[in-house]
């Protein structure tokens, strides 16, 4: 009888321990993560020497084991549960914290951008996609904040439509025709479209203009004789659009990219082409005085006529826009001096179009009485009579070059150089010859018996022959 009592009790322990020890292995491991450095470097060692353990070999592949190194009492506690446990390794801990490098720069968020400027960030994500509904002071608080942080889109985040986007100060020329051409050539080898956009002779487009290009998203935007403001390109950058300015109209910045061309050496060329016929008198019509090729050009005359110790009288140097009615308008101007000059260096060949015509309202030949040198090469240089003396600007190649840069940079390529200036050359026709010194003697009171003077007779009234 005792014997059997203490079989039931041994029998009712070991069920006892039996119990509490299923009750044990029932109660989860609950793992708490240390997120602080420390904690991390255990979490890594710990999934390095879990990863070890659990990977099983499989077609003749090695398993490498990996021991933990030393570590806290707590961790080396985790590890052994760990290890008594039958688990087998996935993909989900492949993914282990890893902390910033000290020192690298942190990307500037819109929430960053918001706190510094004090709105919202739907506010900021307002400003960057050019949404109007934004007031015009919030706007600029906004703005002026990317463009101290530089906030940048991902290029990972920013689908861009396959567009090219043109903007010109005005379209109402042939100029305007060439440089189409030449970006629409490259547009039709990337299967591109081109969109283009007029600004009606303003400079600087307006806030509509900004706002229609964060809409379309363009693969890049190319400006042509036209200038963005600095909110502008910040909301340009922001979005990850590219922009390269063709002929620029102030000094180009260090960080957009531009195309132009060789505009001093132009204006040197064309004017050493007069002063070498023998021309002294040479008057020069000139674009907006704040535009940075009609600088350029003028610079040009200028260096020419030092050079050749020739003295400048201020009366001759005229400044217009770069339209036939200025032409038409400085020619008269010029023609009517009491000494006028015996040659005429227009700004362009649109203005030089002008001066031929203020030459035939004045009964004046071209060349004999007048020669004219315009500026650019368009095709109706060929087309009028004479046919004009002009420097040609490579506008088709520059266009090219413009739109070539900026599907570069669409790219995330980075150029070698970001001012571009391709090379000008002076085109000889029929505009220019040796001053008419018969010509010269009657404008200043002489008489000429072989030509009326202005106002005389009947044959002094009839039209200009055809090309004068």
């Amino acid at each position: 009888m005792r014997d059997e009592i203490a079989v039931r009790k041994l029998t009712r322990g070991r069920a006892d321990h039996s119990s509490a020890r299923e009750k044990r292995d029932r109660v989860p491991v609950q793992v708490r993560i240390d997120l602080s450095q420390r904690g991390r470097e255990s979490f890594a060692q710990m999934s390095d020497h879990f990863r070890s353990r659990t990977l099983r070999t499989r077609d003749g592949a090695v398993k490498i084991p990996t021991r933990i190194p030393a570590g806290n009492s707590r961790d080396t506690l985790l590890g052994s549960r760990l290890r008594s446990r039958n688990f087998r390794y996935t993909a989900v801990m492949t993914s282990i914290p890893t902390t910033r490098r000290s020192g690298s720069r942190r990307a500037t968020t819109i929430a960053h951008i918001a706190a510094q400027a004090g709105v919202s960030a739907p506010t900021v994500s307002k400003v960057i996609n050019g949404r109007s509904d934004v007031s015009l002071e919030t706007r600029q608080r906004v703005e002026a904040v990317i463009r101290e942080h530089g906030y940048e889109r991902s290029h990972k985040s920013v689908h861009s439509a396959p567009l090219l986007e043109v903007i010109f100060h005005e379209l109402e020329s042939d100029w305007a025709l060439e440089i189409i051409m030449g970006v629409e050539r490259v547009a039709r080898e990337n299967d591109l479209a081109v969109v283009l956009s007029e600004m009606q002779g303003r400079r600087t487009p307006g806030r509509s203009w900004i706002e229609g290009v964060l809409a379309r998203r363009p693969t890049g935007v190319i400006a042509v004789l036209s200038d963005l403001s600095e909110g502008q390109r910040a909301l340009l950058k922001s979005r990850n659009i590219p922009l390269v300015v063709v002929d620029p109209t102030g000094e180009p910045l260090h960080d957009t990219p531009s195309i132009g061309a060789t505009n001093w050496s132009g204006g040197l060329a064309a004017t050493r082409h007069l002063l070498g016929l023998g021309h002294r008198r040479i008057g020069v019509i000139g674009g907006p005085e704040s535009v940075l090729c009609s600088r350029a050009r003028l610079d040009g005359y200028r260096a020419a006529m030092d050079e050749a110790d020739v003295p400048i009288d201020a009366n001759l140097i005229r400044y217009g826009n770069f339209h036939v009615q200025e032409g038409i308008t400085e020619g008269r101007a010029l023609l009517g001096l009491p000494d006028p000059p015996t040659a005429i260096f227009a700004g362009n060949d649109l203005q030089a179009l002008g001066v031929y015509q203020a030459a035939r309202e004045a009964r004046l030949h071209i060349p004999e009485d007048l020669s004219v040198v315009g500026f650019d090469d368009l095709p109706v240089a060929t087309w009028v009579g004479p046919p004009l003396t002009t420097v040609r600007q490579p506008l088709a190649q520059m266009a090219m070059a413009g739109a070539r840069l900026v599907l570069r940079l669409a790219r995330g390529e980075q150029p070698s150089q970001t001012r571009v200036e391709l090379a000008t050359e002076l085109v000889i026709r029929e505009s220019t010859a040796p001053p008419n010194r018969c010509a010269n003697g009657l404008r200043e009171g002489g008489r000429d018996d072989q030509a009326p003077s202005l106002g005389q007779g009947s044959e002094a009234d009839e039209a200009p022959k055809p090309g004068h």
